[in-house]
């Protein structure tokens, strides 16, 4: 088998010898073992953090803890027999999940990745950022990391994530705020005629994205009347927080070596942090991902008031 020189030395500067990095090309070229390999690389040199290993453990984490609905965590379906009901499986791509202290124990901030496989394109990232999109928007803060052992995707990768993440979450969130009121009182005055599946769908992650008792004491406000639809804007404002989102890059190398997108500059692994890209952010209150392309928020909110009243 002819392989090529560079790709054994890709494998050889990862520290196999050259039967090693043999044997593992031709593993790494038919199964997908190579993403394995990447994971595990940047899971040795980065022991010290809190690693959420199982989908128990994650779960745990995320519905027991902080209170989340299962709704917003990325789920996929394995269907059974044709009596049974579909298994749900959460967090299936297993890549690392991890609670980073750094900033002191008392407030650890939740961490996510994505793994590079090599492939020449982004789709398969998109895909990734998509399927937790909605676990993202519930998030007060977070950080995510896209891990290579090759720099060649790292600018397309930080643009992608701004496109598809920052940019919706930047979106203007009083106009969500007040279609969520708008379908909660019509669900409470159970007029559920009205609702579709992607409406009830919405409803739900809406419910744990302006969930605590800031938009409780709002939501009451509007429902009597104290406020309306025109100041809502202003109160929203008022009362909420800044979203802090962080972006970074990790190069999968023989010096295990972080690695900032924006200024090209490594820092060793023995205490790695992610302050390659950050975002402050308002709080993400727009609507789910399959629905950014349809129609403006605006004329989403004229359609709800007349539907809903």
């Amino acid at each position: 088998m002819k392989i090529r020189y560079q790709d054994i030395a890709a494998l050889q500067a990862l520290g196999y010898t050259e039967i090693e990095a043999r044997f593992l090309y031709i593993v790494a070229t038919h199964t997908f073992i190579k993403t394995r390999l990447i994971l595990l690389e940047f899971i040795l040199a980065n022991p010290r953090y809190d690693y959420l290993e199982t989908e128990h453990d994650k779960l745990r984490y995320f519905c027991e803890q902080l209170k989340m609905p299962k709704s917003c965590l990325p789920t996929k379906a394995y269907l059974g027999s044709s009596r049974t009901e579909p298994t749900l499986r959460y967090f299936v791509d297993k890549y690392p999940l991890f609670l980073d202290t750094s900033q002191g124990p008392s407030s650890p901030v939740v961490t996510f990745s994505y793994v590079d496989p090599g492939y020449a394109g982004l789709a398969g990232f998109a895909n990734h950022l998509n399927a937790y999109d909605p676990l993202f928007r519930c998030l007060a803060a977070f950080r995510f990391v896209y891990i290579a052992n090759s720099t060649v995707h790292f600018t397309q990768a930080e643009e992608r994530f701004s496109t598809l993440v920052q940019s919706p979450l930047e979106a203007d969130a009083s106009t969500e705020l007040l279609r969520y009121f708008r379908l909660r009182k019509a669900w409470e005055s159970k007029r559920y005629g009205l609702f579709s599946n992607a409406e009830i769908e919405w409803l739900n992650e809406a419910t744990c994205r302006f969930r605590g008792e800031r938009f409780e004491s709002l939501y009451s406000l509007w429902l009597s009347g104290q406020i309306n639809d025109e100041t809502v804007p202003h109160e929203f404002t008022q009362l909420n927080p800044q979203k802090q989102v962080h972006f970074a890059t990790y190069l999968v190398n023989r010096n295990r070596s972080w690695q900032r997108t924006a200024a090209n500059q490594q820092k060793c692994a023995s205490a790695p942090h992610f302050r390659a890209k950050d975002f402050s952010l308002q709080p993400c209150a727009e609507a789910n991902f399959a629905e950014r392309n349809d129609l403006p928020h605006k004329e989403k909110a004229r359609k709800d008031a007349a539907k809903f009243g």
